[in-house]
């Protein structure tokens, strides 16, 4: 694409790309709202009402409820009265519709006024700051979340999220990009400094949530009603801003965002990261609290400034700002905050009021006042319910809900179950986005995000080609290889799938093919059944816990510059048939019936000839049956169709596979018996990163050729592949038996950061080591012709070691990583490698 036009003309492409795809300013006329005692409720008249800066009212209230307009952008409202303590609020990034003033009759700072201490006080130790007293008064009864004190429990949650274009000016909305569709700045609004912001997605979303916790604890989160501007038939921009939060609990230690661990301001640890001053003591809705500006001791870690609100009383956690520094070093992201309420029923529980998270998205620059993206995400939590019966039906997965009208509602519907109405400039993203569906242009454009998230180009209705990225392969046997593939699409949740591909090596002058079909017959378990066939060279022992589908990643065309020569692989024709099912949620029982045929690709350079009953075979014939459990907890998927989008967790993976080989099935060669296992799972550890965790063991209990042998994964690439040993080479350990393990951690930059001029460039470190143990039977050995070759790893563990430098790149774009490998014994063998860079593309924040 960079050859096809212009860098300029790229980034502003790349940008509106983004900008169509994912920023809320608010900037106003007018403004509405209701004033009240903060300590009775009781409506308030006669306040004086000034606006901006200025020295004379704007409006004396004759009621509670109150509506100022002005000719110019009202960015401060100020209220008086006597008896009452003035009150201050900032409108920029506020709504400023229904706005809900609250006055106290106490002469004291108003919360919404911040106060900002030119010096810190100085202590000789933290005891002797006042605020360290409190938060230990704040760890001594740190709360949990209400929900699991109570028998059971239901209760609504209403979550809206907003993607605005923010600091456009007039010179941008002039770009040619725009021609045909400038009537959508007739909805952008002007904000305080000048610029433009566009409202430009809107999706809101009403949960109902119901838990048991005795005898048993069972949960349920049902999706009740949806509404997205403009994007109801296509879900990719939807799951995308719904892919960029975590649910966040002040109490714990680390806070999620992004999958990536920042230091809470309430961790029993915070005083290793942050400073806390005791700033004021607040009425905060009805409650004495003290406010404590707390901020990080180093700005170049991943933390937060802000207040925290702490009751007098309780010591309990009111509310909560969390803001990002200004050198926040996560990539595509300039800043973050999150305001957070919680009602506190007693003094061991808390429960969440208010959720409101804000995060400005950059394509390029970290630069303030660049073009971004803001993204904002409100959740209202309300009508809790508490020890009510629950029917069981309650819990069981219904039909209905898994049908695509199930959450279409009328507008009737949502005037009454929004907690606050829309303001005027949330009604125009609906409007506006039914005119840009409307548009040829506005519609290429979303068809390219499309194309570049799901790597297929539709080309007609029902028809993709793809994947694009595996169009261009190159290996040892085929030589250049070009792959064509399609499949049907018609929607999201389509019930069923079909998908084909056809491949051609230049070198070995040879067709392959791979065409696989799908049909899911129930939405709620997941039945499913399917089948397919394939011819295709593949570089087998890549893998130990093997994916079961016809069309999962073939290796062989994966490389295109390796380390030495691989010339081990394999041809293979396969057949295979399959069903699962979901008995329960995120739980997965899959059985596949395979035929299949497997030689060398290039018998000159290896060998997977055997001997069987005395003959000497060199093809393997087998016909197996293979029983997967696949467990996923806590995942979260979208689509109900036969394909799913995963979004972002920490949720593991745990599989155990059961495989039966039949002998004489279909002219089979083998009867034999394996049982596999594997474990996966990221882990944050606090502010020092994130670990991810691989474990797989598996055991062969008969006697089989080097085709059907548990391989230790190699990489004999030059690229990043997970899960293998960068320095092994292929077939270098074959195991009966075996286990492995892969641990990498990714900290962050937590040690680059304190290097000098090193730390501005934002690197980030990652550690890893791998290791593998096994072992292998004469009998595995000697069935094989080149039986001298192969052998486990079982003198001692196989193990390498290495570190990389992630985060390489400029401004926001940094996607590329290194890898720096060194073998740790096993040295004394020909040909080995004992130390090796890999690198390559690795897209994350």
């Amino acid at each position: 694409m960079n050859q096809m036009m212009p860098t300029q003309i790229y980034k502003y492409f790349i940008f509106i790309f983004s900008l169509f795809t994912t920023g809320f300013f608010y900037a106003q006329n007018s403004v509405t709202g209701k004033i009240t005692d903060a300590k009775n409720n009781q409506n308030i008249t006669g306040v004086d009402i000034f606006i901006n800066n200025k020295k004379t009212p704007a409006l004396k209230t004759t009621a509670s409820e109150f509506k100022i307009e002005a000719d110019t952008i009202i960015f401060k409202l100020r209220f008086e009265k006597k008896s009452y303590s003035p009150f201050e609020m900032s409108l920029v990034g506020e709504d400023p519709n229904n706005l809900q003033i609250k006055l106290s009759t106490e002469k004291e700072s108003a919360i919404a006024e911040v106060v900002i201490q030119k010096s810190k006080p100085k202590y000789k130790n933290k005891k002797e700051n006042p605020a360290y007293a409190i938060m230990q008064e704040v760890w001594k009864r740190k709360r949990n979340n209400g929900l699991d004190k109570f028998d059971s429990y239901t209760y609504k949650e209403y979550e809206k999220i907003q993607f605005d274009a923010n600091n456009l000016d007039s010179t941008f909305m002039n770009r040619k990009v725009f021609n045909k569709l400038d009537f959508i700045f007739d909805y952008a609004d002007s904000t305080a400094n000048g610029k433009i912001g566009l409202p430009i997605f809107l999706n809101e979303s009403i949960y109902e949530n119901y838990g048991v916790n005795k005898p048993t604890k069972k949960t349920k989160k049902l999706l009740s009603a949806q509404k997205t501007s403009g994007f109801q038939d296509n879900q990719v921009v939807t799951i995308t801003a719904k892919n960029l939060y975590r649910e966040i609990n002040i109490y714990d230690n680390t806070l999620n965002y992004f999958d990536i661990g920042f230091q809470s301001p309430v961790a029993t640890d915070g005083f290793s990261t942050y400073d806390y001053t005791l700033s004021d003591t607040i009425r905060l809705n009805g409650n004495r609290a003290y406010r404590i500006r707390y901020e990080p001791r180093r700005k170049d870690v991943l933390a937060f400034q802000g207040y925290l609100y702490i009751d007098t009383e309780s010591y309990a956690v009111l509310s909560a700002t969390l803001k990002s520094t200004s050198k926040i070093n996560v990539n595509f992201i300039n800043s973050i905050s999150t305001e957070l309420e919680y009602d506190n029923p007693d003094d061991e529980t808390f429960l969440p009021k208010k959720v409101v998270t804000q995060i400005e998205l950059t394509p390029f620059s970290k630069k303030k006042g660049s073009k971004s993206i803001l993204a904002k995400r409100s959740v209202d939590y309300s009508n809790y319910q508490f020890n009510q019966p629950l029917a069981d039906e309650i819990f069981t997965r219904k039909k209905e809900e898994y049908d695509d009208k199930f959450v279409e509602k009328d507008e009737a519907f949502w005037a009454t179950a929004r907690p606050d109405s829309l303001s005027k400039q949330e009604q125009g993203v609906y409007e506006m986005l039914e005119k840009l569906q409307q548009t040829p242009k506005f519609n290429r454009i979303v068809k390219l995000y499309e194309t570049l998230a799901s790597r297929y180009y539709n080309v007609t209705k029902g028809i993709d080609l793809g994947p694009i990225t595996s169009i261009y392969g190159k290996n040892e046997v085929e030589g250049d290889r070009i792959r064509i593939g399609a499949r049907t699409y018609f929607s999201q949740n389509d019930p069923w799938r079909i998908e084909f591909y056809n491949a051609y090596g230049f070198k070995d002058q040879q067709f392959k093919y791979g065409v696989e079909a799908r049909y899911m017959f129930n939405r709620v378990n997941r039945f499913m059944i399917g089948g397919g066939t394939k011819r295709d060279i593949t570089q087998l022992g890549v893998q130990l816990t093997t994916e079961d589908g016809i069309l999962s990643r073939s290796f062989a065309s994966s490389t295109v510059f390796a380390r030495g020569e691989n010339s081990s692989l394999s041809s293979v024709s396969q057949t295979s048939f399959f069903t699962s099912v979901e008995p329960w949620k995120n739980f997965q029982i899959r059985i596949d019936g395979t035929m299949q045929s497997i030689k060398s690709a290039n018998p000159s350079d290896f060998n997977l000839m055997y001997y069987r009953n005395g003959d000497l075979r060199k093809t393997v014939n087998d016909s197996r049956v293979t029983i997967s459990l696949i467990a996923r907890p806590g995942a979260k998927f979208s689509q109900t169709g036969v394909d799913r989008y995963e979004h972002g967790t920490l949720a593991p993976t745990i599989v155990l596979k059961y495989t039966r080989g039949i002998e004489g099935l279909f002219n089979a060669d083998f009867n034999y018996n394996k049982l596999q296992f594997m474990f996966y799972k990221p882990i944050l550890i606090g502010s020092w990163g994130k670990t991810l965790l691989n474990f797989e063991a598996g055991k062969n209990f008969d006697t089989v050729p080097l085709a059907l042998q548990n391989i230790i994964p190699a990489n004999q690439s030059y690229g990043l592949v997970p899960n293998t040993f960068a320095q092994l080479n292929y077939y270098e350990f074959v195991a009966d038996t075996y286990s492995t393990l892969h641990i990498e951690h990714h900290f962050n930059g937590k040690i680059l950061s304190f290097i000098p001029l090193i730390k501005k460039l934002k690197l980030r470190e990652v550690g890893f080591i791998r290791g593998a143990y096994g072992s292998l039977s004469d009998a595995s050995k000697n069935i094989n012709v080149d039986n001298l070759k192969y052998s486990a790893p079982d003198q001692q563990i196989y193990y390498e070691y290495g570190f990389g430098i992630e985060n390489i790149g400029f401004g926001n774009i940094r996607i590329f990583r290194v890898d720096f490998n060194w073998r740790g014994n096993y040295l004394d063998r020909p040909d080995v490698s004992k130390f090796g860079i890999k690198a390559g593309f690795q897209v994350g924040f």
